[in-house]
């Protein structure tokens, strides 16, 4: 009997839990996985690009379009920027500040630099005044030198005008010996012979071109005379034979006019000749001279 009522009692259904175990299907795993993961921190501003020279304010916000970050926390970030930036330029300010006011401490001790430096600079100035004044003494004696050479050279271009003057002089003697008042000589005849077209003929004196020929180099010796400086001893002693020789032409000069104004109409030609002679020679006065005599 018992063994009957255990059968029976274990071929009773057993009594089933409340509770239900139900696994995460992977769909739902993967959607909580996506609803968890936070969206990408921004990184920081780099500094560099406030640096450019180029700078634009609002183009650089423009180029901040895809940054993940909200505008206030930009404003955020800019201004904690902007005050590091100035904490930065107070601690730069300070740090030189201090440095300039601990400046006066650190050259302390250095008067004996300072005095050997002074004195260095003294001797150099007084080297450089020495040899200014050298330079000065040096100068003058050149200047002296320079003035010599110029008078040496003044002496010198003095002698040859007066060798000129010597030997223009000699030329005039010996021409007006050779040209004198008298028959012409056949050399004299040859050289003038196209100038003297107009001279008269049967004329015993001298021709028109030779006479102004004598003129203008007796004119020419004349201002040599005048250039050299008539007061010098060499002209001096040459004013004789320059009268000889202005005295030689006029005395051919004279000789000349008599026979044109003998002549009359046909010697008016050679009249004119012989008074721009006259004039040449500015002995206007002797051809009046000569004329208005028998």
């Amino acid at each position: 009997m018992n063994t009957i009522t255990s059968l029976s009692a274990s071929s009773q259904p057993r009594p089933t839990s409340s509770r239900t175990f139900i696994l995460p299907s992977s769909s739902s795993s993967s959607s909580d996985v996506e609803d968890d993961t936070p969206l990408p921190f921004p990184t920081a501003l780099p500094r560099s690009d406030f640096l450019a020279s180029d700078f634009d304010p609002a183009e650089y916000l423009s180029s901040l379009a895809h940054r993940h970050q909200t505008l206030e926390d930009l404003r955020s970030d800019l201004r904690e920027r902007s005050a590091a930036i100035s904490a930065e330029l107070l601690e730069l300010v300070n740090v030189n500040y201090t440095s300039f006011l601990s400046l006066g401490d650190e050259l302390k001790g250095g008067e004996e630099k300072v005095e050997d430096v002074r004195v260095a600079l003294l001797g150099f100035r007084r080297a450089v005044e020495e040899i200014r004044g050298r330079v000065k003494e040096r100068g003058s004696e050149v200047s002296g030198l320079n003035r010599n050479l110029a008078g040496v050279r003044s002496d010198i271009e003095t002698g040859r005008k007066m060798l000129e003057l010597d030997e223009r002089i000699s030329a005039l003697q010996g021409r007006l010996a050779i040209g004198s008042t008298g028959p012409s000589s056949d050399d004299d005849s040859d050289e003038n012979e196209d100038d003297d077209s107009d001279e008269l003929e049967g004329a015993v004196g001298s021709s028109s071109a030779k006479l102004a020929q004598l003129a203008n180099e007796y004119v020419t010796v004349d201002e040599l005379a005048n250039d050299i400086g008539r007061e010098t001893q060499f002209v001096r002693k040459t004013e004789e034979r320059l009268t000889r020789c202005r005295n030689t032409i006029l005395l051919d000069l004279g000789a000349a006019l008599k026979e044109v104004k003998a002549a009359g109409i046909r010697g008016r030609a050679k009249l004119l000749k012989l008074m721009a002679i006259y004039s040449l020679m500015d002995a206007q006065a002797e051809a009046v001279k000569t004329l208005k005599s028998n």
